[in-house]
Parts: C-alpha cells; structure tokens; sequence
C-alpha cells in the first residue's frame, strides 16, 4: 500500500493505475463502519483499485465545534487501510488541499442541504461539498463511497454530483453499528461510560419511529414527538428528531413509510460536562421485511 501526501504524488500514482479506481472519503480516525466502505467498493462495483483519503478538512467546521478535539490515528489509520486491501491513501496537508497561492472557489451546496445540519451548521455543506470535489478532481474515481450514516450529506454530495455532472458512481454503504445500535462513529471515543449508554437511546428512538410507522401511525408530529421523549427519557439532548421526505428531506404532512427517514441529532453529555452531538437516522420502513439498508 502506498502513502501519498501531496498532489504530485497522488497524480502519478493514479496515472500509473490500470482498471477501476474507488474513493473512500474520510477524516481518519477509522473505525468499522469506514473499513465496510473498501468492502462495498469492490462488492457492490468491483473495481480494481480502493484509495482512502485521509484529511480533516477545516473547512466544514464552523467555530467553536470539535475540529480540535477530533481524533487524529494516521498510524493506526494506515494499518486498518492495509490490512483491508486498500491500494493508497492519500493524506495530504492543509497547504496541500487548499494552496493559500490560489483564490479560494466556494461550492455552493444544494438546496437539500439548507435545512436540518445545515441550519444549525450554516457554512459546513458548503466546506464538504468543496473538499469532495477537490477530492474527486485529484483522484479521477469511477465510484465513491458515501455513508447511509450522514444521510444528509449523502443526499447533498447525490445531488451536487447530479447537478454538475460529475462522472462518478457513488455507491452507498449501510450503517454499521455497536451490538446495542449505536451507529458508529469516530466521536463515540469521546463518551465516557455512562454517555455511551445512555447513547444507545437514539437508534431506540429511531426503531420506535419505525415500529409506530409499520403500526399505520401517519401524523409526523407524533412520530416525532415519540422519538424526543425517548431521547429526553435517557437524559439526551435532542438537536432535532424529525421526520422528512427521503430525497428532499422536506417536511411531509402524513407519513409515507416506504418514502419517509427518521433524522435525529441529540447531544450526549457527559459527567465532566463535555458534550458529544451524535447523529443517526433510519428510513421508517425499517421495521418490514423489505426495508432498505
């Protein structure tokens, strides 16, 4: 496996590949739920070759959120990358990314993206959809993996990708989770015992909203009253527990299980005070047979 840190190295390495190439996004500190994304690459698209990128990009990041608290393992990164058959990673540099000689060139994001995540987080869309096509430019995939887990940003990257014609496959990878249904992530490090099980109330929440849908429940409101009270029940402090539209991510006035996601971010707080804002999600047709990942 090869380490590349700047953009020479990244362009002749890919010049030299032969085949299909796939993108892994990532910010590091990698834990199952990304390695499943180098599975699903050449699972579900066969391509020959899997290249991780590894950068923690600031630009997604507004004040006073955790960019200097998050975990940073390029080690340990890099042997999870090798041990799961990946043929690079590419973990460049700030300067590397965004090469302060350059004017900067915003991306603005699409409409799906104004809400939820993005209200509460005004300029983080706008620094993802900048550094994925940054990434996409300097990489040339034929696919690109994006996580069910931050399902707006999957619908964001869909639709900007669409809407500019990017000539890439994005394959989507299923959520991983914790036996309890915790979907992983790499700010769960940062819960202390007692928040990480209190923690596992927001999938609780999630298949609760699912199981009152598959009930033929239909008012939205009550779907997402039930999902606040649980989270307040374990001692969480919901951002949002909503229920939209599951391309729009709109507001939908009665309850279509089979086009309907469950959408929660709750802070965890834990003992010393510090608080963790996970979030999750679950198409509300995942209490029936035939639901989606």
């Amino acid at each position: 496996m090869k380490l590349l840190h700047t953009a020479e190295e990244l362009g002749n390495f890919r010049d030299a590949l032969q085949g299909t190439v796939a993108l892994v996004p990532t910010m590091g500190a990698l834990h199952d739920g990304h390695i499943a994304h180098l599975g699903a690459a050449r699972a579900v698209a066969g391509v020959d070759h899997t290249l991780v990128s590894v950068f923690l990009n600031p630009t997604q990041f507004g004040p006073g959120e955790d960019l200097g608290r998050y975990p940073r393992t390029l080690a340990q990164d890099l042997e999870r990358c090798a041990a799961a058959g990946a043929a690079a990673v590419y973990a460049p540099t700030v300067d590397d990314v965004y090469p302060p000689s350059l004017p900067p060139c915003p991306v603005g994001p699409p409409a799906v993206a104004h809400d939820l995540e993005g209200a509460r987080r005004p300029d983080h869309f706008a620094g993802v959809c900048r550094v994925v096509m940054k990434l996409l430019q300097r990489v040339r995939p034929d696919v690109v993996t994006f996580g069910r887990k931050d399902y707006q940003q999957l619908c964001v990257v869909q639709a900007m990708i669409q809407d500019l014609f990017v000539p890439v496959r994005i394959v989507e990878v299923p959520t991983v989770r914790e036996p309890d249904g915790l979907a992983m992530s790499s700010r769960n490090r940062h819960l202390d015992p007692d928040a990480r099980r209190r923690a596992s109330a927001i999938h609780k929440a999630l298949r609760a909203a699912a199981e009152l849908a598959a009930r033929g429940e239909t008012d939205p409101h009550a779907v997402e009253s039930a999902m606040t009270d649980l989270l307040h029940a374990h001692g969480l402090e919901a951002d949002y527990a909503v229920v939209r539209h599951d391309q729009s991510l709109t507001r939908v006035d009665a309850l279509d299980p089979a086009r309907c996601v469950a959408l929660i971010a709750a802070h965890a707080v834990n003992t010393d005070g510090s608080r963790v804002r996970l979030i999750d999600n679950l198409p509300l047709d995942a209490a029936t047979p035939s639901a989606r990942a």
